[in-house]
């Protein structure tokens, strides 16, 4: 964990920075400690501990910038490191946009920086995370005669974060996670392996689901068994909530302040337009109790605030660093998201399938691309066909093509089922007219 002696330092390497040239500074200290347990079949197949420091230096020298980091955290040689990286820093090319940011948008709050730490985390023992990997294996090892392998794997973390720069800022964080997931293969008649996963995370150990991992990932595995391709053609797809992120991160990455100020984004000149169908509504909500992803400030200090991404399909923000907004001469809003949410509808997965006389569920995306720069896709899907409202044959090898502007214009319905255990709570989605090519 932070400990005072690791603050004070901080801050003397800050003091040292200044005294030796530097213009500005930042410091992040982080220490942690990880597990995991993988249990395959009968047996423990693997465990892991560890545990490490680490501090990154941020150095703004004679209108030059450099990053650096150290893993050895011990005062005499963390004097030589910045010294040495100061001397690094003034080799390199100036670079006018690099600034700490103003002070007037750092949090200032102060809200307790363990929020989202669990206190029985040290309390548990090996032998009660070794039981839990173990019994999401048996609850479905030899069930089924298709049954190759299963696999059930624990992990756990804590991670302690500590910031400070020369502008004033200064601020902690605690947190941590806790996870549990089973992995299962089948045989089938010909040569393919369906495989199919399953997990649950929780910043909490009370949150973290228990049961019931194993049996749906063989559930979802056994869905698999005849798979094959069907006709190409345009079908409404529904895609599941462990999967929508795949469509979602080209959008969240073209709003990034990097890649806009590279144009290299499908989203330039976009703020206050439409870029996706009414029914799209994201948003950002770092403040959420108990959340994966929730902070007060983010990796420059700057201060979280709820806001709205996307309202009713029209573009309300980009996420623009200090940085970034020097180099386009943007207001800065916030480095990245923190908790997305999407406004839900009123429709699970089951009602969504049940609604459509033809389409296809996807439930995995198997490699592929998207053109950052013009949103140009193709991914290769797996799924499910879906005749007269039922699943009625898994599909494989198969693509999805087109535009993501085109894409998300074409989002008819949002389901209500958003996964509460991921910072990116997306739930299910339906697209009309998707091209998809097989046979």
């Amino acid at each position: 964990m932070i400990t005072k002696q690791h603050k004070n330092l901080a801050q003397e390497m800050i003091e040292l920075a200044k005294q030796n040239g530097c213009s500005a500074s930042r410091i992040s200290i982080g220490s942690g400690t990880e597990s995991s347990f993988e249990y395959r079949d009968t047996q423990l197949e693997q465990l892991q501990q560890s545990s490490q420091n680490q501090l990154s230096v941020s150095l703004f020298v004679d209108g030059r910038f450099g990053s650096y980091s150290t893993n050895r955290i011990e005062k005499n040689e963390l004097k030589k490191f910045i010294k040495n990286a100061i001397d690094a820093t003034r080799y390199l090319a100036e670079d006018p946009h690099r600034t700490l940011p103003d002070p007037a948008l750092y949090y200032k709050g102060n809200d307790a920086p363990d929020a989202c730490y669990d206190k029985r985390f040290g309390q548990l023992q090996p032998d009660e995370k070794l039981q839990l990997a173990k019994a999401t294996v048996e609850e479905v090892y030899q069930t089924d005669p298709h049954i190759i392998s299963v696999v059930g794997s624990y992990g756990d973390g804590d991670w302690f974060s500590y910031l400070v720069d020369s502008n004033g800022f200064e601020g902690e964080k605690a947190q941590t996670s806790f996870s549990l997931s089973a992995s299962v293969s089948l045989k089938s008649d010909g040569d393919a392996r369906p495989e199919a996963w399953w997990y649950d995370g929780a910043l909490f150990w009370d949150k973290l689901q228990k049961e019931g991992i194993g049996k749906k990932a063989l559930e979802r595995a056994l869905r698999k068994l005849g798979t094959g391709k069907i006709k190409s053609g345009q079908y409404p797809m529904i895609v599941d909530n462990m999967n929508v992120s795949n469509l979602l991160s080209p959008v969240i990455s073209a709003l990034n302040g990097n890649t806009l100020a590279q144009k290299n984004s499908f989203l330039i000149d976009k703020l206050g337009k439409k870029i996706a169908a009414g029914k799209l509504t994201l948003a950002d909500e770092p403040h959420l109790p108990q959340a994966q992803g929730s902070r007060w400030f983010d990796s420059e200090g700057v201060a979280t605030y709820p806001r709205t991404i996307i309202a009713d399909g029209v573009l309300q923000t980009y996420f623009i660093d200090t940085y970034n907004a020097n180099r386009l001469k943007m207001p800065p809003t916030i480095s990245g998201a923190s908790v997305l949410t999407f406004k839900q509808g009123g429709k699970d997965l089951e009602g969504l399938i049940a609604q459509l006389k033809k389409g296809i569920l996807v439930t995995g995306f198997n490699g592929g691309n998207s053109n950052s720069s013009t949103g140009d896709f193709s991914f290769g899907i797996e799924g499910f066909l879906i005749e007269n409202g039922k699943l009625v044959k898994p599909v494989s090898e198969m693509n999805i093509t087109g535009n993501m502007l085109t894409l998300w214009e074409r989002l008819a319905e949002v389901g209500n089922d958003a996964r509460l255990n991921a910072s990116w709570r997306t739930p299910s989605l339906l697209f009309d007219n998707v091209s998809f090519s097989g046979i």
